[in-house]
């Protein structure tokens, strides 16, 4: 899904599919993720386990049943992770292979490690294949070890024990997803050059993302009571936190941020260079105090740090302070030299961990919901943070998770909901196309929506 337009991403809540991910309870389990499924060490018995019409590859929904049992043929027919692998035979893909002198995109270890479920050969069953794409135990982990319990009707707890992997808790959903949507390894890492070869542009955020792919699964009284009421809040502040975290762990990793004369600009705000140049009609530069930094530098791209930033300040303010400082830091130090550089980084992370820990525990109730609405627009409109594309992008996603959350608990009846998501449309139209953002007409929709959220809710 990295690279996809914002625009593709509009609408949802009022679709309802955000409803899925938004509901507010318990803060999740705050137990340490196991290794993500590819580098687990169960074997993957492939896609046909799971599709039978008895398991979940019915055609429609069981009635009394506590799933679904058609979340097959949701993956297949609607969820874009089925089709991750054939998109590797597109022209575009061709291309980038070809510009990365590789033979073709297919076969190529860097290609396949995100686009489709690439265990080692000795974790492969005899009825698994790399042409299902990103499958279910791509996400749920290679099933040899649970199967057999979860067939027999176990609890969710024990199916986590015996090796499922625990998608509902947050910090390990995050973990999973970045290690695709970012590159949690060298070798899962989208650079610069693969970037310049013609690969999508990287962008990521937890909860929309995840209301984004088809929900397979219901929050109703039945799965609240075996795995608790998904906070959508906690969901979008921990995948800040663990987006930031994982960002700073590529920068400090010589395999993907190699010494050399050039920096890996992966790291950095494309539009900041990638942008017309020299027609007075399109100038587009505009200072932002937050970073310090002038004309014509490259900007380390900060757009999950400003996120983080506004929720710290919320929840720990102490520590949001110090991020900023940190951030402001760093921005100087890519100035100056590398070792000060991966020395800021370093801290940064440190910050982002400690973030992690204080979420993923924190019960986001309805003030901090108003609150981070709150300081979401105050950033783009006191503080001008969202003069760039990819702050502006960040900020819209944040937006539409909380005024889902909103409408969810009560804070937000449906009158007042559709007129916020009609305000919320027009921060989606001036994102739609990152070639043509202008700072102003972002500026001027997030005023209309400021003006669209009631002052004092329900």
């Amino acid at each position: 899904m990295g690279g996809w337009a914002v625009s593709g991403l509009r609408r949802l809540a009022a679709a309802g599919a955000l409803v899925v991910a938004a509901g507010l309870g318990q803060p999740g389990a705050a137990q340490t993720p196991p290794p993500v499924p590819q580098f687990g060490d169960a074997t993957h018995l492939g896609v046909t386990t799971c599709s039978g019409s008895t398991c979940h590859g019915a055609i429609a929904p069981f009635r009394k049943s506590n799933v679904e049992q058609n979340e097959y043929v949701t993956w297949l027919q609607k969820d874009k992770h089925a089709r991750a692998y054939k998109v590797l035979f597109d022209e575009r893909s061709v291309r980038i292979a070809r510009n990365l002198g590789l033979p073709d995109a297919h076969t190529a270890e860097i290609c396949l490690n995100c686009h489709t479920d690439n265990p080692a050969a000795a974790q492969r069953g005899p009825q698994f294949q790399l042409s299902d794409g990103v499958a279910c135990e791509a996400c749920h982990g290679g099933s040899q070890r649970w199967l057999g319990i979860h067939i027999s009707g176990a609890s969710h707890q024990d199916n986590i024990a015996a090796g499922l992997y625990p998608t509902d808790q947050p910090v390990a959903r995050a973990e999973l997803c970045l290690s695709c949507h970012l590159g949690g390894r060298g070798d899962k890492f989208v650079s610069h050059r693969i970037m310049g070869a013609g690969h999508p542009r990287i962008s990521f955020e937890l909860d929309t993302f995840t209301a984004i792919q088809p929900a397979h699964y219901i929050v109703d009284a039945d799965y609240k009571e075996r795995k608790g009421n998904p906070n959508g809040v906690q969901i979008w502040a921990v995948g800040q936190a663990m987006a930031l975290s994982e960002t700073m762990a590529a920068f400090l990793d010589p395999k993907r941020n190699p010494p050399g004369f050039f920096p890996e600009l992966v790291f950095y705000d494309c539009h900041a260079c990638h942008h017309p140049i020299g027609t007075e009609s399109d100038l587009r530069w505009q200072p932002r105090e937050s970073t310090g930094l002038g004309p014509g530098m490259i900007k380390f791209n900060d757009a999950n740090a400003l996120m983080l930033r506004i929720i710290a300040e919320r929840i720990d303010p102490a520590l949001g302070r110090t991020l900023g400082e940190r951030m402001l830091a760093l921005f100087h130090a890519t100035t100056q030299n590398r070792d000060q550089s991966l020395a800021e980084a370093k801290q940064i992370k440190a910050v982002a961990d400690q973030l992690v820990e204080t979420f993923k525990i924190h019960d986001f109730g309805r003030d901090d919901i108003r609150a981070l609405a709150t300081g979401v627009i105050n950033d783009g409109l006191d503080r001008k943070d969202f003069v760039e594309y990819a702050a502006a992008e960040q900020a819209t996603m944040a937006l539409s998770s909380i005024i889902a959350a909103m409408r969810n608990v009560g804070m937000l009846t449906e009158p007042q909901f559709k007129t916020v998501n009609s305000a919320l449309d027009k921060l989606y139209d001036a994102v739609a196309k990152d070639e043509q953002y202008r700072a102003p007409t972002f500026a001027a929709a997030l005023r209309d929506f400021n003006q669209a959220l009631p002052s004092a809710t329900n």
